[in-house]
């Protein structure tokens, strides 16, 4: 809730700019360094950039907007500029959090990128189990 928001402001003495715009630089650079990457890591760096985008595509499917339109303007705007960038939902088109006072959580966003890594092993995990089962004829 908001009481919370602005305690974790508080506690960690720091916000990022929010309107999906941590997603959109996280996913840029996650791309660039992906192709520093030899091998098979380079699957796993881009499905992880690809899923960091969850978050603007929510916020552009919610505001009625073209999912794939909104994420292909915020990530070549944030190509362009090099400066955070996120989704307008009153009207379609880029903004800049700072500017419109619009930020995220520290703590939230290092908890959800800590987290999401340890639910997908384990997903994955209980699939290779449900697999190994039917083998076996269970």
């Amino acid at each position: 809730d908001g009481l919370r928001a602005v305690k974790n402001i508080i506690d960690d003495k720091s916000f990022i700019p929010g309107a999906g715009a941590f997603e959109i630089a996280a996913y840029s650079n996650l791309m660039k360094y992906k192709d520093t990457v030899k091998g098979k890591a380079k699957l796993g760096i881009e499905a992880f950039a690809k899923a960091l985008l969850i978050i603007p595509k929510v916020l552009a499917q919610n505001s009625g907007y073209d999912v794939q339109d909104a994420i292909i303007t915020l990530i070549d705007s944030y190509e362009e500029k090099k400066v955070p960038v996120g989704l307008n939902l009153n009207e379609y088109g880029v903004i800049s959090p700072e500017l419109q006072a619009i930020y995220d959580n520290y703590s939230v966003k290092k908890q959800f990128l800590n987290i999401a890594p340890i639910l997908s092993e384990q997903l994955l995990l209980v699939d290779e189990i449900l697999k190994a089962g039917k083998k076996m004829g269970g």
